[in-house]
């Protein structure tokens, strides 16, 4: 834990945090006015570990200005909790203090009011997940003004470290909350020692087994690293001596990788502590850009390189400001991760956003806030959370460029397809073909560093939905399931329609120029709600017309036609299916029938093929798989860490005549909570059923239906 932060946890009086916070930032007549307020508005109230309540919002003001010098800041901080849990409201705060000021705490204030709104209290059985990431959505979208979330991160940050007070089930829900909104946040703001420790404390709380696992091995190894450390140290400046550096102008730092850090490095490439290659790492700091890449070079002579593991953020920057030359050395049998850095450099990855905050004026800071609001959008479940989280936050990148040189950052892994919605979401959209290294590759190429990547588009959108899972950014992820359920969308009004003019075919052609027809797209789901549509056009029909056309109404009624795993409802006679060449829809997918005779032709939905007969008003038939099609869903449950469970799970799934599809289970035991995801077919079709049938027997995170492959 850094130095300055562990100090702060071990403040206990109210002396001791002024004579700190003297120490971060001069204290003005109007901060000393402030503290003295604090301490008399919140006098006899007291946190649960036993020390007055003042000391926390001073703290917070510690800590708020170590990251930050701006006086409005740090008075914010001291009054963040005066409106919530004293007498005095926000008007007092304006009228006494100024508006830049009250601005600041009614932002705070608000915050907690959405937290108390949306998260569900720590003594519920339910699931935090939904529900925090619903509290970040509605956080981030409430923000317009960044200096709140860092006084907010840094509020959190002393509540973490004085978490030991609270209840078990508080630890752990607090610690998961902290995950889930307020780590990705000083992620984005770039506020990397805020990050960290919140990451580690939280980790210690969540998934304390492996936490101790690793502090065991940095402790039980601490005399040999720290030797290894200063032998690399030492020899790194003697290059730089020998290369006519003065020493007294450069610092030097080592570290060993935070924990939470190490924990994930394990998790994704299924290693142990000790394969963990970028665990000893030293940070260079110099004054000027270019002797950053001076320094590499000396370093690459005299040590070998990996050179798959190089990158340079100086020349592309990441989005959050970070600026660092990152290179991976062999010294004495031993992988060395070595930072390069000027001092305005670190000052900046240290304390992100926070570092170089500008307020003029008494005028609200006109910050983009794009680039952080990209966590607002909601995920549909814990799984594509993680998913998003593991590959937006914590993955490894590659750096490609455009014909023109404009780089593009993205996470390992992505295709020529990501990088299309990476340009831009037209060129996403229509993208036909791309050129890498003017090479003409299929569009899910795998893209690696240093590529040059052209995107060629056509005039028209076009849709790759089931491309939704093979391609790697969210960003390309979330486009190629709104555009699908655009066209989907589409396809059913125009079906619904299609289906009804069928029907009346035999009476008058496009019924629907004469008739009016509510909610088409539900037509070609529900065939009550067809025949239900059906039957009121006859009504309409038949009051206007008539004896002979009330007869030939009255005598098309729709019958039902079954054939393999296909049933047809028509008011037609149908003797034949079959399925069109151009789709080869797989069973459950969804299908379209069109009329051709006495013969139903099937065809994908999402066929282009079909679009065409749609859009030309082709006659359709409704049409669904049988009603004894098994369907698919995916879950992901919580086990106690007790052998057999798995089994017994299955032995109750087995009595529902459940097909087990494909299971996923952690591969490490955690004391707080193991996840499993499985994949499964049953023949019932009400996901609200099978889910309580399943629940009886464990407890469940999420829980979708796979059914529709273009809605995952």
């Amino acid at each position: 834990m850094d130095p300055f932060i562990k100090k702060i946890s071990n403040i206990v009086t109210i002396k001791d945090a002024i004579s700190v916070l003297k120490s971060q930032y001069k204290l003005t007549p109007k901060l000393k006015e402030i503290i003295n307020f604090v301490i008399l508005a919140h006098k006899g109230q007291y946190r649960k570990s036993g020390e007055p309540y003042c000391i926390h919002p001073i703290l917070v003001a510690n800590v708020t200005a170590h990251f930050s010098k701006d006086e409005d800041i740090i008075a914010a901080a001291l009054l963040h909790d005066v409106v919530e849990d004293t007498n005095f409201d926000l008007n007092y705060i304006k009228v006494t203090w100024g508006d830049d000021i009250a601005h600041m705490v009614d932002g705070l204030t608000k915050i907690d009011e959405i937290r108390e709104h949306e998260l569900i209290p720590s003594n519920s059985n339910a699931k935090l997940i939904s529900s925090a990431l619903s509290f970040r959505k509605m956080l981030i979208a409430s923000i317009d003004d960044i200096r709140v979330l860092v006084v907010k991160l840094c509020d959190r940050l002393h509540n973490m470290l004085t978490l030991e007070a609270l209840p078990s089930n508080k630890q752990l829900r607090i610690a998961e909350e902290t995950m889930l909104v307020y780590v990705p946040i000083a992620h984005r703001l770039g506020i990397s020692k805020l990050k960290n420790t919140l990451e580690d404390i939280a980790f210690s709380y969540l998934y304390p087994n492996e936490y101790q696992k690793i502090n065991n091995f940095i402790k039980q190894h601490q005399h040999s690293i720290q030797l290894t450390f200063n032998q690399f140290i030492s020899s790194t400046k003697s290059i730089l001596e020998k290369n006519g550096y003065d020493l007294n102008k450069i610092k030097i730092y080592s570290r060993i990788k935070h924990y939470y850090s190490i924990y994930l490095k394990m998790q994704r490439k299924g290693v142990g502590m000790d394969e963990v290659l970028d665990l000893f790492a030293i940070r260079i700091l110099v004054d000027e850009d270019i002797e950053c890449y001076k320094i590499l070079g000396f370093l690459h002579l005299e040590y070998t390189p990996l050179i798959s593991r190089f990158k340079d953020y100086i020349s592309t920057p990441k989005e959050n400001g970070y600026q660092t030359i990152h290179t991976t050395v062999f010294f004495n049998s031993k992988i060395y991760e070595v930072q390069i850095r000027t001092f305005e450099m670190n000052k900046i990855a240290e304390f992100g956003i926070a570092a170089h905050w500008k307020y003029k004026n008494g005028s609200k800071n006109k910050t983009n806030l794009k680039w952080l609001k990209n966590l607002e959008y909601s995920h549909d479940n814990i799984e594509e959370f993680y998913k998003d989280t593991k590959q937006d936050l914590f993955s490894e990148e590659v750096i490609v460029y455009s014909p023109k040189g404009e780089i593009f950052v993205l996470p390992l892994g992505s295709t020529a397809y990501d990088f299309a919605y990476a340009v831009h979401t037209d060129v996403g959209k229509n993208a036909i073909e791309c050129y890498i290294n003017k090479v003409k590759k299929p569009l899910l190429t795998e893209l690696k560093s240093s590529d040059i990547v052209l995107i060629n588009t056509s005039k028209y959108t076009i849709y790759r939905c089931s491309w939704v899972d093979m391609v790697k950014t969210t960003r390309a992820q979330k486009h190629i399931k709104a555009l699908c359920m655009h066209r989907l969308k589409e396809i059913d009004e125009l079906s619904g329609i299609n289906i009804i003019n069928t029907s009346f075919s035999k009476y008058k052609d496009e019924i629907s120029e004469f008739e009016d027809i509510e909610s088409p797209h539900k037509i070609p789901h529900i065939i009550d709600y067809f025949k239900h549509t059906k039957h009121t056009i006859e009504k309409s029909i038949i009051l206007k017309q008539n004896f002979v056309t009330r007869f030939r109404i009255y005598t098309s009624k729709i019958k039902e036609y079954k054939f393999d795993n296909i049933i047809i409802y028509s008011n037609f006679s149908i003797n034949n299916v079959s399925f069109d060449h151009c789709c080869h829809p797989k069973f459950g997918d969804d299908i379209v029938a069109f009329k051709e005779n006495n013969k139903a032709i099937i065809h994908h939905k999402m066929c282009d093929n079909a679009y065409h007969k749609i859009k030309n008003k082709n006659k359709m038939l409704f049409c669904q798989w049988i009603k004894d099609t098994l369907y698919k869903y995916k879950m992901l449950v919580s086990f106690p860490n007790t052998k057999g469970e798995l089994a017994k799970l299955f032995a109750h799934m087995n009595q529902y005549e459940g097909y087990i599809l494909s299971v996923e289970y952690g591969r490490e035991e955690h004391s707080y909570r193991q996840y499993c995801s499985i994949e499964f077919e049953l023949k019932n079709s009400n996901i609200e059923e099978v889910k309580k049938t399943i629940e009886k027997k464990v407890k469940i995170i999420d829980f979708v239906s796979k059914q529709d492959a273009y809605n995952k």
